[in-house]
C-alpha cells in the first residue's frame, strides 16, 4: 500500500451511509464544558496517530499529516457537524456535549470500535480526575503521558497473513435482506427515521444465563435477535443470517494496533433451527464463530482488502480512485455479501473506578437492524439501531427477552445524528 490504511476508507461515498463513529458516555452529572475541553486536549497527547488531518498526494490519494490544532469540544447542535472541516479543526474527530451527555465523533476512516473505545476511556478518565480533582483507580485505562502499547500504532501487512489452507468452507445460503427497508430508509421520507435504543443489562445476570446455554454475550445476542425476526418475517424468507464483525489483529500479533481491518462472520439460520432450544442453538452459533475467526478462515477477506487498496494506489486521480472504491468496496460493493442483521462486540471495556461517574456508554453508527454491545464493570449495554419509522422490531427483540427471562432497562429513540467528512476535492 502507498499510503496508511487508515485513508482507504475515505475514499467511500457518503450519499447512504456516513462513516462516522459517534459514542454517547452519559455522566452522572451534568457535563462541564470548559474542563471537558481541557480534559479532551490532554487526553488527545496519548494517541498522536488520532492527531491528523487529511491531504492528498500527487496522485490525488488522501494521505494523512500531523495536526497540532485543538480538538473541538463544541456543544450539541441539530446542524450536523463534518469531520475534516474548518470548525473541527481539521480533525478526523471532534467532542459535543449536553446535559450529562458526551458525544465522541471519530472517523471510521481511523479506527473501529475496539480502535475509538481506548480514546473514550482517556478522555473520561482524564475528565473524572479534573472535574472532581480525584486520581482514579483504573490501571486499565490509558493515561496521558504514558508510552504506546506495544504494537498500538502498527498497521497490518500482507505478509502477516496466514497462507495454510482453509480449515473450513462455508456453504452460503441465499439469505434474507432487508431491502425494502434499506429503500424506505434511504429514499422514502414518510418512512425513513434513522433511531436507536438503548438497553441496559446486569453484566452478572446475562453472564449466569448465556453460560448455561453453550453461548457467549455475542451469540446469545445474536440468536435472541434472530428469533425476533423469526416472529416478523414471512415464511418465505427461508434463511435468516446473522452477521458479526471480527477484529483480526490479535490474530495477526499486534492485537494491541488501534487500526481496524475486519473479516465478517455470517451465521445462518433455518426457520426450523430457530425453534430448537438455546443451548443447542448456542452450541451450534458458536461453533460457526470459531470456524469463521480462524486465520485460515478470516485473513482470505483480509487478502482481498490489500489487493483492493493496491489496485486504488494504480489509479490516479481522486475522483476515479472514488468511483473504484464504490464499485469494487467489499462492503457495498457489487460483490458484498449482506446478513439480515449485525451484532458487533467490542468486549469487556474495564473502566475502573471511573464507571462510578458514568451511567451508560454505547456505540451509534449507520445501520439497520444493527446491534453494538459494549460492557463495563457490572454492566452490559446494547445500541439497537434501526433506519426506519415503527416499533416492531424493538417490541419483538424484547418480547424474545422477557421470553428468556432477562431483565433491562430500555431507553429510546434517540435519533442517531451521524457526522460526515468534509475531505479535500480535485
Amino acid at each position: 500500500m502507498k499510503y496508511s490504511l487508515d485513508t482507504y476508507r475515505l475514499y467511500q461515498k457518503e450519499n447512504r451511509f456516513p462513516y462516522v463513529i459517534r459514542i454517547k458516555v452519559t455522566m452522572k452529572e451534568p457535563v462541564d464544558g470548559d474542563i471537558l475541553r481541557k480534559s479532551v486536549n490532554t487526553a488527545i497527547t496519548r494517541y498522536p496517530y488520532f492527531c491528523v488531518k487529511v491531504s492528498k498526494g500527487d496522485d490525488g490519494g488522501y494521505t494523512l499529516l500531523p495536526n497540532d490544532r485543538p480538538v473541538a469540544v463544541l456543544p450539541s447542535s441539530e446542524k450536523i457537524r463534518f469531520v475534516c472541516s474548518d470548525e473541527v479543526n481539521d480533525h478526523l474527530l471532534f467532542v459535543e456535549f449536553e446535559g450529562k451527555d458526551i458525544y465522541f465523533n471519530i472517523s471510521h476512516s481511523l479506527c473501529g470500535g475496539r480502535g475509538a473505545f481506548p480514546w473514550v476511556m482517556t478522555n473520561v478518565y482524564q475528565y473524572v480526575k479534573e472535574r472532581y480533582h480525584i486520581l482514579p483507580d483504573a490501571p486499565m485505562i490509558r493515561k496521558p503521558g504514558e508510552p504506546l502499547l506495544e504494537g498500538e500504532d502498527t498497521e497490518p501487512t500482507i505478509e502477516m497473513l496466514t497462507k495454510e489452507p482453509s480449515i473450513y468452507t462455508r456453504k452460503a445460503k441465499k439469505s434474507t435482506v432487508m431491502i425494502m427497508d434499506y429503500m424506505n430508509g434511504l429514499f422514502n421520507p414518510f418512512k425513513r427515521r434513522e433511531t436507536f435504543h438503548v438497553f441496559e443489562f446486569s453484566q452478572s445476570e446475562v453472564m449466569d444465563l448465556v453460560g448455561g446455554q453453550d453461548s457467549s454475550v455475542n451469540t446469545f445476542f445474536m440468536i435472541a435477535m434472530a428469533k425476533s425476526l423469526d416472529r416478523l418475517l414471512p415464511a418465505k424468507n427461508e434463511i435468516i443470517c446473522g452477521e458479526c464483525a471480527h477484529n483480526t489483529f490479535a490474530g495477526l500479533g499486534i492485537p494491541n494496533s488501534h487500526c481496524d481491518m475486519l473479516a465478517h462472520i455470517m451465521v445462518d439460520y433455518t426457520r426450523d433451527q430457530l425453534k430448537w432450544d438455546m443451548t443447542k442453538l448456542g452450541t451450534m452459533t458458536r461453533g460457526q464463530f470459531i470456524l469463521q475467526t480462524d486465520p485460515s478462515y478470516s485473513h482470505p477477506q483480509m487478502r482481498k482488502l490489500f489487493k483492493l487498496y493496491d489496485e486504488i494506489d494504480q489509479i490516479s486521480g481522486l475522483k476515479n480512485k472514488r468511483m473504484y472504491m464504490a464499485k469494487h468496496n467489499l462492503s457495498s460493493g457489487k460483490e458484498a455479501k449482506h446478513g439480515t442483521f449485525l451484532v458487533n462486540y467490542t468486549g469487556q471495556m474495564h473502566w475502573g473506578e471511573v464507571a462510578e461517574y458514568v451511567e451508560s456508554y454505547v456505540a451509534i453508527v449507520a445501520g439497520h437492524l444493527l446491534l453494538e454491545i459494549s460492557s463495563m464493570e457490572g454492566k452490559i449495554f446494547i445500541s439497537f439501531m434501526q433506519m426506519i419509522k415503527g416499533d416492531k422490531y424493538i417490541d419483538s427483540f424484547c418480547r424474545v427477552l422477557d421470553e428468556l427471562g432477562l431483565k433491562y432497562k430500555l431507553s429510546g429513540p434517540f435519533p442517531k445524528h451521524l457526522a460526515k467528512h468534509s475531505l479535500p476535492t480535485e
